[in-house]
Order: C-alpha cells, then sequence, then structure tokens
C-alpha cells in the first residue's frame, strides 16, 4: 500500500451507473496520493438493475443521442457506439441496455488506467454501516473489515418492494421478488405492475403456450416514442411559482394542449417540463405531494418515461397474438399448490399462474433498505420528503447530523424525495459529476464553497469580486448600462479574477471597444496561469480567445461550442443570441433552436422567459410572445429582452399608438438605466414614422438617436438605419445629418464590418451619407471576404445602394429584389431588416416600376396596418407605372 492511503481514501457505496460514474469522475479529479474504493457485492460494476441484463431485446428508453455519462460531452455515449458496438448506428437509435452497461464499466477502468490519477480499489462486498470517527467516516464491511474515509458517496439505488404481497404467496415459494436476480418458471405468469421493468420481463418471457397475466391499480403502460422526435417545447412561464397542485394540473393540461396544437406531438410539451420538475416537486406541500403521488404520479410515469417504438411493437405483438391479459387492480389473496399459486385480485377475478413476478419497481424507503435503516437509527441519515428516499441538499450532501465539513453524498434514486425525478441518466449524470466534483474540492483543501454567479456557475475569486460579477451579470440581463464598471469593480477586487477579465474581453469586442478587449484578454491569461479554475471557466476563456484571436466563422464556433457544454452560462448566451446589445452568433431558424433547446437548462426563468418571447415575435408567433414577455416582466420590470420582445410584437400587429404610448412610458421611467437605451428610442421612432408623425420622429432623432447622444455601433444600427429609412419613404426634408453618424461609428467599422449584421447598417449609413465611394470600398472589401455572406449578401446589398446613390434605380431595384429573399443571413430581428425593403419599394418607385412597388406594399398592409405605408401606396401611380413622391 502506497504511504499516506489510508488517509485519503474515499467510498462510493454501490456499483450500479450512478456509483461507477461518480467513481470515475472522482479517479479522474484526485491526485495519486488518494485512492477510491468502489464497494459492492455484485461482481458486475457499472449495471446495477438498469443494465444488468444480457437480452438485447431490452433497450434504452432514451436515444443514443441522449445518453452520455458527461454532462459536457452530450455526444460521448453515440461516438462510443459507434466505435465498439455498431458503426451504423444512428443518434436516433435505442442501444441495447446491456450495451450501456459495458459503456459505463469501460469508462471506469479507463480513468483507473492512468498512473497519475488516485488508485481505484474494487470490493465484492456488503456495506454493513458507517460510523463517525471526528472528521471521518469509518465504514463497516460484511467481510469483518472496515474502511477510514475521508468522504462517502451513497449510490446504492433503491430495493425491489414486495409490500404488496400476502404472506401466503411471499412463503409459497412462488414470488419472484427480482426479476433480474432470479429465473422465471416455466407456466403462466403473473406480472404484478405495467411499467418498463413489466414490459421488458414480458418480452423476454413470451412464447408459444404461455399466457402473461399483468396487473396494476392503473393498468396504465408507458406510452411509446415517436421519431423523428419533436424539441421539448419550454414550460409555460411562472409554472414554478403557482399555489396549488390544482394550479398545477390546469396549467399543465392548458400547455399540453397547445403544444398539441402547434406540434401535434404531446410528448415534446412533457419533455419541456424537465428542468423544472424538481422545482415544482419541493413548491408542492406535503399534503399536495402526497396527493399527487396517489392521483397523478402514474399518469407522469408513463408520459415521461417511454418505451422505445421497436420495444412497443413487440409488446402489441404479444397483445395481438392473445398471449397477454390484462387487468387492473391489486393482488389481494393467494392460495399456492404444488406448482402454481391462484391470485385472488381485487376486481375479483382469480388467476393461476406459476409465479407471480415483481415489476413495480424498486422502493425509495430507508427502511427498506438493512444500509440505510442503520444510517437512519444513528442519525447519518433521515427520510427524504413524502417518506421518499433519503434527505439531501441541493448539491447532493446527505442531510443528518453530520456537519458539512464530513462529505457524505448521495446520487440517484436516494434523491427522489428532493427532487423526484432522479432515476433517468441525464439525472443521474449531472449527479455524478456535481457530487464528485465537491468531494474533490474538500478533499483538496477547499473547505469554504467556491462564491457562485446567478445561474450556480462556480466563480474562482472572492466573495467581493464574485458580488461585484454578479451585479455586472444582473446589468447585462437587465441590458442595463454599467456593465463594464461592474467588471472592472469586480478585477479590482481581485486582479486574478480570470472569468472577469475574459468578460471584459468578450464585451469590449463585441462592443467595438477595439483597444480594451485585448489588455482583458492579456490579464485573464496571467489569472487563469495562478489558479485552478473550474472547468467551465477554463471552457469559456478558451472560447473567448478563439473568438476574439480568429475568423468569424471560427469564433463563433468556439462560443456556441461553450454554450453546448454549459448552457447556464448566460453571458455567453447573451453573446450567441441577436438581441439589442448584439448581432448575434445565429439568425434565423439556428437562434430558435439555440434558444429553444436552453429551455431544459433555464426552466421558467424570467431572463430566458424574454429570450424566448423575442425568438417567438420572429416566428410571427406574436401571442406567444407577448405572453412570456408579460411574465418577465411581472418578475422583473427592468427586463430589456422582454420590452424588447414586446416592441416588436407592438409594431409587427400594426398596434403602433398603443405600442409608443407604452413604449415611451418605460423609457421615461426605466430607460435612463438601460444599456443601448437608443435602440428603445429607435423603436418608438418606428412607431411614430409608421403614424406619418414626421415632427415627432424628427424630435426624437435630435433629443436621443443624434450623435453625441450616441456612439459606436448604435451610431450605425439606429441613428444611421432610421436616417436612410426616413430618407428612402419621404418621410425627411432636406439633407440627412449622416456624417455625425459615420464619424461616431467604431474605428474601421464603416469598411471592415465585424459581422453581417453590422455591414448591413454600414452600408445604409453609407447610403444615408450619400457615399458611393464608401460603398464601392466596402464591396470590393465584401468581395474577398472569407465568409460567404460577406461575398454574397452583404456585396450585394452594396453594389445595389451604390447603384441608389448614383440614380440608377432600376439597377438597384434588380439586385435588392434578389437579395430580399435571403436578408436573413444579416442578424437582426426583421424590422431592422425591413430598411432594404423599404429601399426596393422606393428604387422600384423610382425607376418607374410602380406596379411592383404596389404589390411589395400591398403584401406588407395585408400584414399589418401602417399610416406610412398607405400614403406610400396611395401616391403610386400604378396606371402609369410612375410615382409621385
Amino acid at each position: 500500500m502506497r504511504g499516506g492511503e489510508g488517509d485519503c481514501c474515499v467510498v462510493v457505496v454501490g456499483a450500479g451507473a450512478g456509483g461507477a460514474l461518480t467513481a470515475a469522475h472522482l479517479v479522474t479529479g484526485l491526485s495519486s496520493r488518494f485512492r477510491v474504493e468502489l464497494v459492492d457485492p455484485s461482481p458486475a460494476t457499472g449495471r446495477g438493475t438498469a443494465y444488468s441484463t444480457d437480452d438485447d431485446r431490452h433497450l434504452l428508453n432514451v436515444p443514443a443521442s441522449g445518453m452520455s455519462a458527461f454532462p459536457r460531452d452530450p455526444d460521448h455515449f453515440y461516438r462510443w457506439v459507434r466505435q465498439h458496438h455498431d458503426r451504423q448506428a444512428q443518434p436516433q437509435d435505442f442501444i441495447p441496455r446491456r450495451v450501456y452497461g459495458e459503456y459505463v464499466e469501460g469508462l471506469l477502468r479507463t480513468a483507473a488506467e492512468y498512473p497519475a490519477n488516485a488508485r481505484l480499489v474494487r470490493r465484492e462486498t456488503r456495506v454493513l454501516g458507517i460510523d463517525r470517527r471526528g472528521d471521518r467516516l469509518v465504514v463497516r464491511l460484511d467481510e469483518g473489515g472496515t474502511i477510514v474515509a475521508r468522504a462517502v458517496v451513497l449510490a446504492t439505488g433503491a430495493q425491489p418492494g414486495v409490500d404488496w404481497a400476502p404472506v401466503e404467496l411471499v412463503e409459497s415459494g412462488r414470488l419472484v421478488a427480482d426479476p433480474w436476480a432470479e429465473e422465471l418458471p416455466d407456466g403462466d405468469l403473473l406480472l404484478v405492475g405495467t411499467g418498463l421493468t413489466m414490459v421488458d420481463i414480458a418480452i423476454s418471457a413470451d412464447r408459444p403456450g404461455r399466457t402473461l397475466h399483468s396487473v396494476s391499480r392503473h393498468d396504465l403502460v408507458p406510452a411509446r416514442h415517436v421519431l423523428p422526435t419533436t424539441p421539448p417545447v419550454p414550460p409555460p412561464p411562472g409554472i414554478t411559482r403557482l399555489g396549488s397542485l390544482g394550479e398545477l394540473r390546469a396549467t399543465m393540461r392548458a400547455h399540453v394542449a397547445r403544444t398539441v396544437q402547434e406540434t401535434g406531438d404531446w410528448r415534446a410539451a412533457v419533455d419541456g417540463m424537465r428542468p423544472v420538475t424538481a422545482q415544482l416537486w419541493r413548491a408542492l406541500s406535503e399534503d399536495e405531494r402526497r396527493e399527487f403521488l396517489q392521483e397523478d404520479a402514474r399518469d407522469w410515469e408513463v408520459s415521461r418515461h417511454r418505451m422505445p417504438p421497436i420495444t412497443a411493437r413487440r409488446l402489441a405483438a404479444i397483445d395481438e397474438a392473445g398471449r397477454w391479459t390484462r387487468h387492473t387492480g391489486t393482488v389481494a389473496t393467494a392460495v399456492p399448490a404444488d406448482d402454481a399459486v391462484t391470485v385472488g385480485l381485487s376486481d375479483g377475478t382469480e388467476v393461476t399462474v406459476a409465479a407471480v413476478v415483481n415489476c413495480t419497481g424498486p422502493v425509495a424507503a430507508p427502511s427498506k433498505d438493512p444500509l440505510l435503516a442503520s444510517l437512519t437509527r444513528t442519525g447519518l441519515v433521515r427520510p427524504g420528503p413524502s417518506g421518499l428516499g433519503i434527505d439531501t441538499a441541493d448539491d447532493g450532501r446527505v442531510l443528518g447530523v453530520l456537519p458539512p465539513s464530513v462529505p457524505l453524498y448521495a446520487v440517484g434514486t436516494l434523491r427522489r424525495g428532493n427532487l423526484y425525478e432522479t432515476t433517468a441518466m441525464p439525472e443521474i449524470r449531472e449527479q455524478a459529476y456535481d457530487v464528485a466534483r465537491a468531494v474533490v474540492r474538500a478533499l483538496h483543501g477547499e473547505t469554504r464553497r467556491r462564491p457562485v454567479d446567478r445561474y450556480g456557475l462556480t466563480l474562482t475569486t472572492s466573495k467581493q469580486a464574485a458580488e461585484a460579477y454578479n451585479g455586472a451579470l444582473g446589468r447585462l440581463l437587465c441590458l442595463q448600462d454599467g456593465v463594464e464598471d461592474g467588471l472592472e469593480a469586480a478585477v479590482a477586487a481581485d486582479p486574478g479574477f480570470a472569468q472577469a477579465h475574459a468578460a471584459l474581453a468578450l464585451l469590449g469586442h463585441e462592443w467595438g471597444a477595439v483597444g480594451s478587449w485585448r489588455t482583458a484578454l492579456q490579464a485573464a491569461h496571467a489569472a487563469a496561469a495562478d489558479r485552478d479554475l473550474d472547468d467551465r471557466e477554463v471552457s469559456f476563456l478558451d472560447a473567448v480567445t478563439i473568438r476574439l484571436r480568429s475568423d468569424e466563422e471560427t469564433g463563433a464556433a468556439a462560443l456556441l461550442r461553450h454554450i453546448r457544454l454549459f448552457p447556464r452560462d448566460a453571458l455567453a448566451v447573451s453573446v450567441a443570441v441577436p438581441t439589442v446589445a448584439f448581432g448575434g452568433l445565429t439568425s434565423g431558424r439556428q437562434t430558435a433552436e439555440l434558444v429553444e433547446g436552453l429551455g431544459r437548462s433555464y426552466g421558467d426563468d424570467w431572463w430566458y422567459a424574454g429570450q424566448l418571447a423575442f425568438v417567438r415575435q420572429d416566428q410571427e408567433r406574436w401571442a406567444e410572445a407577448e405572453d412570456l414577455a408579460s411574465y418577465a416582466l411581472s418578475v422583473e420590470p427592468s427586463s430589456g429582452h422582454a420590452v424588447h420582445a414586446r416592441a416588436h410584437v407592438y409594431y409587427e400587429t400594426g398596434n403602433h399608438t398603443e405600442g409608443l404610448a407604452w413604449l415611451d412610458g418605460w423609457i421615461q421611467s426605466r430607460g435612463p438605466q438601460a444599456n443601448h437605451r437608443s435602440h428603445f428610442s429607435w423603436h418608438a421612432a418606428l412607431h411614430e414614422l409608421m403614424q406619418c408623425d414626421v415632427d415627432a420622429v424628427r424630435r426624437r432623432y435630435d433629443r436621443e438617436l443624434a450623435p453625441p447622444q450616441i456612439t459606436g455601433s448604435r451610431a450605425l444600427v439606429d441613428a444611421g438605419a432610421l436616417l436612410w429609412r426616413c430618407h428612402v419613404t419621404g418621410t425627411w426634408e432636406g439633407r440627412l445629418p449622416s456624417q455625425a453618424v459615420c464619424s461616431a461609428a467604431p474605428d474601421g467599422w464603416l469598411l471592415n464590418p465585424p459581422t453581417a449584421f453590422i455591414a448591413m447598417h454600414a452600408a445604409v449609413s453609407l447610403a444615408a451619407e450619400g457615399d458611393d465611394v464608401g460603398l464601392a470600398a466596402l464591396r470590393t472589401i465584401a468581395l474577398a471576404h472569407h465568409d460567404p455572406v460577406f461575398r454574397d449578401q452583404v456585396a450585394t446589398l452594396c453594389g445595389a445602394l451604390q447603384a441608389v446613390v448614383e440614380g440608377d434605380f432600376a439597377t438597384g431595384a434588380e439586385r435588392l429584389t434578389g437579395l430580399l429573399p435571403r436578408a436573413g443571413v444579416f442578424g437582426g430581428s426583421m424590422a431592422q431588416r425591413e430598411v432594404i425593403e423599404d429601399t426596393l419599394v422606393y428604387a422600384l418607385a423610382r425607376s418607374g416600376q410602380g406596379e411592383r412597388a404596389a404589390e411589395v406594399l400591398d403584401r406588407r398592409l395585408s400584414r399589418r396596418a401602417s399610416a406610412l405605408d398607405a400614403r406610400r401606396r396611395a401616391a403610386l401611380d400604378v396606371k402609369s407605372g410612375g410615382t409621385t413622391t
């Protein structure tokens, strides 16, 4: 034995999938002076009940793409399957459960092979009890020895329960209490329970001449998966703040009905609830939890945990062949005979079978497990809420008489009382990872928990610096001023705060502060060299570095990959999604897929609701967008994203009077604190423009949009775009004050814009200035750009605007006509891209193509009321093909 090993031991009790994954993370996270002991009487590792079967007809009930053991590498299992099991496997395939057991066992074996990692010891024995000795835990083994541990993780799962069985049945020898561990006799069988266990046992036991009976209180079997799957639909806004179980039921019914209407698939509604299930469970009173378990749990279980399509077909074939008889009720009596047992059911039916098979699933009650019963007597554990499992904190720490300084944690089914949903691999892999990290930190001397950001992500810094960082993050999420000041305060409090330095660099780059971000990035790397950063912090710094030091496409891909690995990094998401503050890294369907995919991570968080509201308005789902925005604003009235989404709803539905009044009120009350407040003024000016209130537009421009009130990117995106739109709609008399706008733009952006979104606004700002030479130069640069969007769409827009500025309206109209269907690639919103359509109407009218211009306006007016567009439409002399504008 290595020196000091006896004092550096971690024990994991239970070698099923949860225990094996936890052990694997511990082995890789601890240094070689530690050892990890994995204790379980079973000779198998990584399998437990779920993956112990050797029948390849027993399939995972989640597709391969959703079964990675690593929450930060979602495709890991799928890649492993392609390499080790089936080279032709597809992400949507349902893989045999046996294969998954091999996968988990292999991960642990691989982790243990590296000499720098902690040593792994596998003991095939049972843990009888655990006692405290100072700051150590003494683990007593069935074989007579003990292990002195610095930390223990309980991953025992839950035991099969047969409390439902009459004494006569238990004593008859005809009860198969654990169908995974016992052989089934020949003859007919009664399967008690109709969940996924029953389905697998029925498929294995089916054969000609045998009748399978099943019985449960509800006679509900799991629903089936449908391929291709429908992406989860986020939960309704505010669902975690409901006051009662009755309200929750009504909200869920409405959520499912709405999802079916929109997608045709109720499954998407159920799957979307995963992020908030634990919150909903904890929000119920104890009486409501028990009521839910009695009246609702079975409906939830069969909807949430579904059969693979091929499994459903196999079960249906047994039914169609007449070999499966279903009963509703419970087991009431049992009369054994020599080679059978006659079972009386509560509905009065009697069946005579060779055996009764327990398919009710595990019972997560401490009293049913000898080890947990022992720990309950000593106070190390206590029963969980509603008598389910054991009581644990949010981080998995077991709650009892032990102080937090003595690490005793739990993963898996044992945490059901606090989480409810804690049996599926997506939950277990997160728990295994988080618990292992907590243990590693504790054993490496981190007695105090590191600070976290607003979404629970680790911040390697001081409490004071973390508070400043969270203040800055909160202002960013609300789109308020002072974000950079808050981050500067954070690094002033802790010059070694790498995350804050990296955030300053990223935001400086995105906001056009060319000089400052390089210094901040250098400071971030210097700080990282002296700190043991969390893996999320390392990933963020790597992504920011690639984003800032590479081309646009590579940098965007790096940041998006970071978000896939750490979806609750709201700062990174804020940069990726097109918003008031940024052009974003995605557009159109990409943006929708990104934001909708984050639902499982954010649930009904107010900030996320505002982001989703903006996506919904872009999808022209105005009512949903308004509901989401209203909810977000009810929780956080300063939510800039929700305000932005609502402003678009008002505009796109033609509700200009009400929209202007509401938006002006918000600008006056909360606008002074808003970052990029000029964009909200731009929205207000659009409402005024649509109402033909030209004087109001000019007053607002002078008061809120003209440089030097705004500078940087906003000068192009808001002021320049508004001036050009006023010009092409004939609502600004005299020379446009565009020279000041171009002068206020970030250095170099007019001719070398960083994104296609900025390039679009640089082009229209140059057009407003009448700078055909600048447009020609921007077009030349775009044609040589590595990004195909620049080479195609940006160059085309520049050429079209150059033609318009030079008076060649026919050429400009022709180029804009071809560009318009592809304008979505510029990013931003429909309202922003509408300036291209306005320019097309202008060019068509000025080139004598009034009828075509009228067609464009007619389509717009059929979608949205607008006094301005109605006036422009009336001014077109369609008969002569000319215009009076």
